[in-house]
């Protein structure tokens, strides 16, 4: 495909570019000139109201649903969500069934994202069948193209288990997500404890339930070596402890959701299980603290945890709704209501680094992976927003700002407006 970006302002600090305002020629896939004004014939001109590209931005936790749960969203579709939401790379969760723990299921999730705008990038289970106890093929399913190994939404409550698997993909430098909730401290909670869960009757979960997890995993890091990345953590004693474990030299790494950053657990008063994640939303004192985590580098990159739920998980009272949201389609729109547009897109982008993922600067000569966008406008996010084909979007009628025009990515352009 070949084109010509017309007038647009370059948000990448790799770039010899970057905050110019400039024409971006592109003819299959690579950047040939840039410049202040390019004009040929022979190339479709794309113009679009105050537009902005960075780099193409990573999501590190997004669920499909495929295979096993089509119903809640599918592989393909799910792409396009991603393209038209401004991501060019997003790592899939092994939140199917079966659960992504062999190198057959790698295989299909790469088969079927062939040849899309969006990159798939499946993260494989740790354990078999996520249960915790024996660890799945990892160096197989490493081949097949995992890159990373995890159970969604399990932490692994055998210390020993996972000592054995931070040692084990040292070998072909693999990298362990470690998800952080000690399920006996959990217990049946189902929201944050602190005055809002009191108050409305609601089971708590304890910010110790996260933070006593993370602080035995980073023992067992220190234990060990290799690399561990840890997911949307939520509290702040976890960013603190974090901050500490990278000040000693530990190859840990870090991500927040979107709507922890936004959202605070206020949004329960009226038992809409939309509003319940894990782990939970907290209280405000927390979210700021991961606010400031974000803008002094000790969370790495945040994510849009998007995870798709129809209504027969969702539509029940709260204590028998099933965790999760999705959020792709929301995330930009939510980070530029708080946080300046070149951290939004730092974070955004971080991902690729932590996940081994090339990654190319906005220059002459390089391979085009770009998101366009506008990071200016304010708006209200409504279900006519929503184009994940389940809606349990915690973000319904919430202000936003910016719109995402979307991506170029493996020789497509895919934007969400007519030009």
């Amino acid at each position: 495909m070949n084109i010509i970006l017309k007038a647009a302002k370059i948000i990448d600090p790799d770039s010899p570019y970057n905050n110019q305002i400039v024409d971006i020629q592109i003819q299959n896939n690579k950047i040939i000139k840039i410049d202040k004004e390019i004009n040929h014939a022979d190339f479709k001109t794309v113009s679009l109201d105050n537009l902005h590209v960075s780099q193409g931005w990573f999501d590190s936790s997004v669920c499909f649903g495929e295979p096993g749960f089509e119903e809640r969203e599918t592989i393909e579709h799910g792409l396009e969500v991603a393209a038209k939401s401004g991501f060019t790379q997003v790592a899939i969760e092994p939140h199917s069934y079966p659960i992504t723990d062999s190198q057959s299921i790698v295989s299909f999730i790469k088969q079927k994202a062939w040849g899309k705008a969006t990159d798939a990038l499946p993260i494989a289970a740790l354990t078999k069948n996520s249960d915790g106890s024996d660890l799945a093929e990892l160096f197989d399913m490493k081949n097949a193209g995992a890159i990373a190994f995890g159970d969604y939404k399990k932490a692994i409550d055998n210390a020993n288990v996972l000592k054995i698997a931070l040692q084990y993909v040292q070998d072909f430098d693999g990298l362990l997500i470690a998800f952080a909730q000690d399920e006996s401290i959990q217990g049946k909670g189902v929201a944050h404890e602190g005055v809002e869960s009191t108050k409305l009757g609601l089971k708590g979960i304890p910010a110790l339930a996260e933070e006593l997890q993370i602080a035995r995993n980073l023992f067992l890091l220190e234990y060990t070596g290799g690399k561990m990345h840890i997911p949307t953590i939520s509290t702040s004693k976890s960013v603190e402890l974090i901050k500490a474990a990278k000040q000693k030299g530990l190859q840990v790494t870090c991500s927040v959701s979107v709507h922890h950053l936004v959202l605070t657990d206020k949004k329960l008063n009226g038992f809409d299980t939309r509003f319940k994640v894990l782990p939970p939303l907290r209280d405000e004192a927390n979210r700021q603290s991961l606010i400031q985590g974000v803008l002094d580098g000790t969370i790495d990159c945040i994510t849009s945890e998007h995870n798709p739920l129809d209504i027969e998980h969702k539509k029940l009272e709260f204590d028998q709704a099933s965790f999760g949201t999705i959020g792709l389609e929301s995330a930009f729109g939510a980070l530029c209501t708080i946080l300046p547009i070149e951290i939004v897109i730092k974070k955004l982008t971080a991902a690729k680094g932590l996940f081994h993922q090339k990654q190319y600067s906005i220059a002459e000569n390089n391979q085009t992976c770009l998101t366009l966008f506008n990071p200016t406008g304010k708006w209200k996010f409504s279900k006519s927003n929503i184009l994940s084909k389940s809606k349990n979007s915690a973000f319904l009628d919430c202000d936003m700002q910016g719109e995402v025009y979307g991506i170029f990515n493996n020789n497509q352009l895919i934007i969400n407006k007519k030009i």
